[in-house]
């Protein structure tokens, strides 16, 4: 079984949030992995203590309220998100460029996602 450290960043490189993912097999689509991703994602929002502040990883509640989140639903918008260039995912130092690629876990102990910001007009 792998780990893998799981890290959101900013477009310059700083690490906004990060922490461990666990239990992983050795090989794992970049699909799967986002998929655990929300999971654990959704379930530290759910059991963390209530805030207001920006949401800053994958998981995008559409009315920004405390309301448990149905974690399939928010992977499947990820996903979407994915697909639509909404973010990128580097997995050790190279950037994945398909849901359905293998991610070897005992190369990329790392595995980065950058929200992209669309720009006015273009």
């Amino acid at each position: 079984m792998a780990e893998v450290i799981v890290r959101d960043e900013t477009m310059a490189g700083r690490a906004i949030d990060e922490w461990v993912l666990p239990d992983l097999p050795d090989r794992i689509t970049a699909r799967e992995l986002v998929r655990l991703r929300v999971r654990e994602e959704v379930a530290r929002r759910d059991a963390g203590p209530a805030r207001r502040d920006t949401f800053r990883g994958l998981v995008r509640p559409a009315d920004g309220s405390r309301s448990r989140l149905d974690w399939v639903t928010q992977a499947e918008i990820a996903c979407a998100g994915f697909a639509s260039n909404a973010f990128v995912m580097i997995a050790g130092d190279r950037q994945v460029a398909d849901l359905d690629e293998v991610i070897d876990l005992e190369r990329a102990h790392a595995v980065s996602f950058l929200r992209l910001t669309p720009l006015v007009g273009g």
